[in-house]
């Protein structure tokens, strides 16, 4: 994929927004604030690319989507008829998103990193996660719930019961149980930026993006290349900006 920008365009990045945890009334407060920052971004937007866990969980039944959320989606379809890009991204909360929004609104949905070229700056751009070193429970995990056949049986479930499921099972992840203590910097064991690493030696890339981590990085890799990790919209409220020569990690309303 290449972008060629315009005078005064940028292109923004964003990730882990989390809609619908912990629960619905401070769901609707960060939605709100969403919105706001895709109001003040839209008149400079070249493309805007959400870097995965959009929500807090989706799952695509034949005919039936998730209940909520309709304000941003609403935002996002009064993007898209203006003519703005968009790209939506998967993460490990909504790794069951697939081609509904792509239908309804011509956004593509990707599962995995891609490559991007801006003004000539290569860029790879994915959400992270079970990338790098370790984790291989949770890697063993994205295989299973990945699987064409698991998902098949999954959509057997009356929504009410399957969506309940879910979300019971989304509430004990780490943006809910804040006890973990696994946003905090891991120094050389940052498992992304090992990634990172490992790619520049076979591959160039001037700017690795990635979210999952809830954490704002900006890392060198190498002698050119730097590693950002856009963050989240918890309480953070962290968001990449690129203009043409340069990204910066920016915070909306401090």
């Amino acid at each position: 994929m290449n972008l060629k920008l315009k005078e005064n365009q940028k292109v923004f990045f964003a990730s882990d927004f989390h809609l619908g945890a912990p629960d619905q009334q401070s769901s609707r407060k960060r939605e709100d604030k969403i919105i706001r920052w895709l109001n003040n971004i839209e008149d400079e937007a070249a493309a805007i690319f959400l870097v995965g866990d959009l929500f807090d969980f989706w799952f695509e039944y034949d005919k039936v989507i998730p209940k909520g959320f309709i304000r941003f989606i609403g935002k996002i379809a009064q993007l898209r008829d203006k003519g703005i890009p968009i790209i939506f991204f998967t993460g490990n909360h909504d790794l069951w998103m697939r081609e509904y929004f792509t239908k309804e609104l011509g956004i593509p949905v990707y599962h995995n990193p891609i490559n991007l070229e801006i003004n000539h700056k290569k860029m790879l751009i994915g959400h992270g996660d079970g990338l790098g070193p370790g984790d291989t429970s949770y890697k063993f995990l994205k295989k299973l719930f990945t699987n064409k056949f698991c998902q098949k049986l999954f959509k057997w479930l009356h929504p009410d019961i399957g969506i309940a499921i879910a979300q019971k099972w989304s509430g004990s992840s780490r943006i809910s149980n804040q006890a973990k203590n696994e946003d905090t910097f891991k120094g050389d064991d940052e498992w992304l930026w090992q990634y990172c690493k490992e790619v520049e030696e076979k591959m160039h890339f001037d700017y690795y993006i990635f979210g999952h981590r809830h954490l704002p990085l900006q890392l060198k890799v190498g002698e050119n290349s730097m590693y950002y990790n856009l963050g989240e919209w918890i309480s953070q409220f962290t968001y990449g900006e690129f203009n043409g020569e340069k990204f910066s990690l920016r915070t909306f309303e401090k």
